[in-house]
């Protein structure tokens, strides 16, 4: 697998669904691992083409005051799993870092268990979608230690999660945009050394990425099923 193949994974067209892509291209079988941004916004068309693609696990990383103002849209028999990565502000004091150097150690630090959710979503073998807001951050995380776990160099998965730039047209710096409680933000562009440091923290503090899932509620059976989902 080269950086060239992983970036090769085109960007899919359905309406109102920011960043959409098959994360497992040349990783895992085909069909089996996607990521987006928030599908809140499927129109009648994007359900019908959404549903075309498989999808059978849609993983929701957003806070719950995220799901309560913009709910997913979700074609019938899709089971929907919402796991919030970053502590949820209903229920926890814990502020998010807004410096996104801050902002990833952190969320390897609070999202185990989102994370480790999606490992074993994907280890029951479902097809699966991951994403939260903008489909870079939170799921970029997440999408990365699943990529890692198949196998794939760092520095492929590293292209990949950049690859979220041009796909949101952050390409060019930050664009504003309004969050789910009407305050304008800027979408900054996601950065390698900001990945790199959330990883390096899971492992760090752990001893090892395996070590950081199992903790987190993943078996050895989960992972041990991921490294054998390779494509056929």
């Amino acid at each position: 697998m080269t950086e060239t193949e992983i970036a090769a994974a085109p960007f899919l067209d359905i309406p109102d669904v920011p960043n959409l892509r098959d994360a497992g291209a040349g990783v895992y079988r085909p069909g089996l691992l996607y990521r987006s941004a928030t599908l809140n916004r499927l129109t009648d068309e994007g359900l019908r083409r959404f549903a075309e693609l498989g999808i059978r696990t849609v993983l929701d990383l957003r806070s719950t005051p995220e799901v309560a103002d913009w709910p997913d849209r979700l074609p019938d028999g899709v089971h929907y799993l919402h796991l919030p990565l970053l502590p949820d502000p209903t229920t926890t004091a814990r502020v998010w870092p807004e410096d996104q150097a801050a902002l990833y150690p952190f969320m390897a630090e609070t999202g185990g268990v989102a994370i480790a959710a999606a490992v074993h979503a994907l280890a029951n073998g479902a097809p699966l979608l991951v994403h939260c807001a903008v489909g870079k951050d939170r799921t970029g995380l997440t999408v990365a230690v699943l990529q890692l776990l198949a196998g794939l160099p760092l520095e492929a998965v590293t292209a990949d999660f950049l690859r979220s730039n041009p796909g949101l047209g952050l390409d060019r710096g930050p664009v504003p945009y309004y969050d789910a409680a009407g305050v304008e933000r800027l979408s900054r562009p996601v950065e390698a050394a900001h990945l790199h440091a959330a990883l390096d923290h899971a492992t760090t503090t752990h001893g090892s990425l395996d070590a950081y899932l199992r903790n987190h509620g993943a078996t050895e059976a989960d992972l041990a099923t991921l490294r054998t989902l390779g494509p056929v």
